[in-house]
């Protein structure tokens, strides 16, 4: 590996993790914001899209650079390979966030619906979940990024276990239709998030082990 490309590779990363911390901090917030009703957070989230915007075009740009001027092969074409992917993952994590913050406003303006317990446990699943995916990412840490794929049964199971809770609510209580959809459309994007969450845990199995691991576990 020549100088030059390892100092291009050096600055992709830290872009990347840039990009990881953006996002993971726009995805708490937007949770924070749905879960307390507040309105004012819920608008910094929705506010600061466009800078995450800006930071995967960045990133595309730079990785496209490296692709072209240094050719690069094995490990180091693995590891760009996983950034370009990481990247357009890491901003779609980002509109869910922002998706999260915008059902916040709506809701802020609502009657509060009574949630099930298993909704505590979706959140902190789901953000341990991409917690976890950055930090496997950060260190290429294989056997953690598997640990985050397995753990995306456990959100399918109490994102069904909340829709099934929402519709019970609808039918003992029309009052409550407007809060329970909403309610519903935010654990949706939750539950987009811990997907994406697991694309990034393969991704990273695949930067550090060259295995496809997808549909593999």
């Amino acid at each position: 590996m020549t100088k030059h490309l390892q100092v291009d590779l050096d600055e992709l990363s830290k872009e990347l993790l840039t990009m990881g911390a953006m996002v993971e901090e726009a995805t708490n917030r937007a949770i924070n914001a749905l879960i307390r009703r507040d309105r004012t957070i819920a608008n910094e989230v929705i506010a600061v899209d466009d800078a995450i915007n800006d930071h995967e075009n960045k990133i595309e740009d730079h990785a496209l650079k490296i692709l072209a001027l240094h050719q690069p092969v094995a490990a180091d074409l693995r590891f760009i390979i996983t950034v370009l992917k990481v990247n357009n993952d890491l901003e779609r994590i980002g509109d869910h966030a922002v998706a999260i913050a915008e059902r916040a406003v709506v809701l802020s303006r609502l009657d509060p619906v009574a949630l099930p317990e298993d909704f505590d446990k979706l959140v902190i699943t789901v953000q341990r979940m991409l917690r976890d995916s950055l930090t496997a990412l950060i260190e290429r840490d294989a056997d953690m990024a598997r640990g985050v794929c397995k753990m995306d049964d456990e959100v399918d199971r109490v994102h069904r276990l909340m829709y099934s809770a929402m519709q019970d609510v609808m039918r003992n209580d029309v009052n409550f239709i407007e809060p329970a959809v909403n309610t519903i459309s935010a654990t949706r994007h939750l539950e987009r998030i811990a997907d994406l969450a697991t694309n990034i845990g393969e991704d990273v199995v695949f930067m550090v082990e060259g295995e496809i691991l997808r549909h593999n576990y």
